[in-house]
């Protein structure tokens, strides 16, 4: 009997898998050696400890560095678990689960911009582990590649124009764990009113943003009723104590008020920050709704999620995960000098490449260092350029959704 050859995709498969799996191991074991304390995760575990032993939440100070708690009530109840294992067995734990979600995030990135082929997957995976965000991500035991997953989990779920009792779910626990993702459904409303405003009938975009808040509003309500007195210190003052979650000039945040501690070398730049932010939210949003409108998912989810990066008080540089979607979605849209451009600046490290440390060297910065230590929010603003300048041409491939 004659063997039949496998074709060329089922080798490249294969192939793409082994490179993926070595670079994993790598990284893992260059974490190891790194001695990574996974510090956010271990705080993660004392907020969980809290709830356990029915503690103040908001008045935690976990680890060496006495971290507190910033994050919504309902957030500790989903580290309830954490507390269980020892530390050893969660750092293992946290670092196998991240892997996993990063490979899930590419592929739910490749989707989106339409170019969801299988070997892709566990090349991208691979190379984009090395990436600062991802390898920051992982060092730390963060959240983000699990927010970003239920984000466009949400956004890529369902055929073009379609919605279930699900829409919506994805994004208001996101929300409800973190607050950045909340402009997701502030950006479908938006877009839904556009349309309707337009003449159409404002759907999908009106019945997920509902789903959204439905599901935010019982995540909410869940926390508050197991932990309410901790719901309602965060709810009346926490949340507006962005000073909470560290230094506005701190080199590693690389939202819009980081960036202008360090322009204007102060702590707190709190007018200059109030009003760019404002300008740049509408902006930001106005470039996501145009592009959903015309057809463009893709440019707009990823719009939308540099918009929330810019405008949040505080965007460390492993939030900046979406970078990989970013780079997919110029590279596949004929964009290449932009996605080089952008893979230069996620994967140099470069925010870590000015002073940086105790006494805040961050804010008597040169020029040139300014420059550098802003990296990532002037490639994101550079990206919401671009995407008001993006024709439904540039479009082809990727998810679509029509009024």
């Amino acid at each position: 009997m004659t063997e039949i050859a496998p074709s060329g995709a089922h080798r490249r498969v294969p192939l793409a898998l082994g490179a993926c799996l070595v670079s994993f191991a790598v990284f893992w074991a260059a974490q190891r050696a790194a001695h990574v304390s996974m510090v956010d995760l271990m705080v993660y575990r004392a907020e969980g400890a809290v709830v356990r032993a029915g503690g103040d939440l908001y008045a935690l100070r976990a680890t060496a560095a006495r971290l507190p708690t910033t994050y919504p009530p309902f957030a500790a109840l989903l580290f309830t678990p954490l507390s269980l294992p020892d530390t050893a067995l969660l750092r293992t734990l946290a670092t196998a689960g991240n892997l996993a979600l990063l490979v899930v995030f590419v592929r739910l990135s490749l989707q989106l911009v339409g170019h969801a082929r299988a070997e892709a997957v566990w090349w991208i995976a691979g190379a984009a582990v090395w990436c600062e965000p991802v390898w920051t991500t992982l060092r730390y035991g963060q959240i983000n590649l699990l927010l970003a997953v239920l984000v466009l989990w949400d956004l890529t779920r369902r055929p073009p124009g379609g919605h279930d009792r699900w829409s919506g779910v994805g994004l208001g626990l996101a929300a409800a764990v973190k607050l950045t993702p909340a402009l997701f459904p502030v950006f479908l409303l938006a877009t839904g009113l556009v349309v309707r405003l337009r003449g159409g009938r404002g759907g999908p975009w009106l019945p997920h943003a509902r789903g959204a808040a439905v599901t935010f509003a019982g995540a909410t309500l869940l926390a508050a009723a197991v932990l309410p007195y901790d719901s309602w210190r965060f709810w009346t003052h926490m949340v507006f104590r962005a000073s909470r979650v560290g230094a506005a000039g701190d080199t590693a945040n690389q939202a819009l008020r980081g960036v202008l501690a360090r322009l204007l070398h102060t702590a707190d730049p709190a007018a200059a920050w109030t009003a760019g932010a404002a300008v740049l939210t509408v902006l930001g949003l106005a470039a996501a709704v145009r592009a959903e409108v015309r057809g463009l998912r893709a440019w707009a989810v990823c719009a939308c999620a540099v918009t929330a990066l810019l405008v949040s008080p505080v965007s460390w540089t492993h939030h900046w995960v979406w970078c990989v979607p970013l780079v997919l979605l110029l590279w596949t849209r004929g964009h290449r000098a932009a996605a080089l451009a952008t893979v230069l600046v996620f994967w140099s490290y470069l925010p870590w490449w000015v002073p940086h440390g105790a006494g805040r060297p961050e804010l008597h910065l040169g020029s040139a260092e300014l420059l550098l230590s802003a990296g990532y929010g002037v490639a994101g603003v550079l990206f919401l350029a671009l995407t008001g300048t993006s024709s439904p041409r540039s479009g082809a491939g990727e998810v679509r959704v029509k009024p």
